[in-house]
């Protein structure tokens, strides 16, 4: 794990995820997933950008099922977005930094 991105683990979901406050995006993935490495590097350079305003963390889907399940994630890479503890968005897909960029800056500014 990187610096700045945050491992979260089924034992760890509720306090680092459900009971913060403020905005936490959360990365699922898994160890096998070709996408999933191609977006590591821009999700490790927006936990840079937003240090102190953003949580962003990693969820080893392998590792973790119960939460993918409960979640319902189909497809990783999924990036799912909390706000005070309630999941507000999610994105399927290696998509693009600014795509990410955007979807935090409008959640941090509502």
């Amino acid at each position: 794990m990187s610096e700045g991105v945050l491992e979260v683990t089924t034992a760890t979901w509720d306090k680092e995820v459900l009971n913060s406050s403020g905005i936490v995006m959360i990365d699922f993935w898994a160890v096998w997933c070709g996408p999933c490495r191609i977006i590591a590097p821009a999700v490790e350079e927006l936990s840079r950008e937003y240090t102190g305003k953003v949580k962003i963390m990693k969820l080893n889907t392998d590792e973790n099922p119960e939460i993918a399940s409960k979640y319902k994630i189909l497809g990783i890479p999924t990036l799912m977005f909390f706000k005070d503890g309630q999941k507000v968005d999610q994105v399927v897909g290696a998509v693009p930094k600014p795509q990410l960029k955007a979807k935090l800056d409008s959640l941090l500014s509502s």
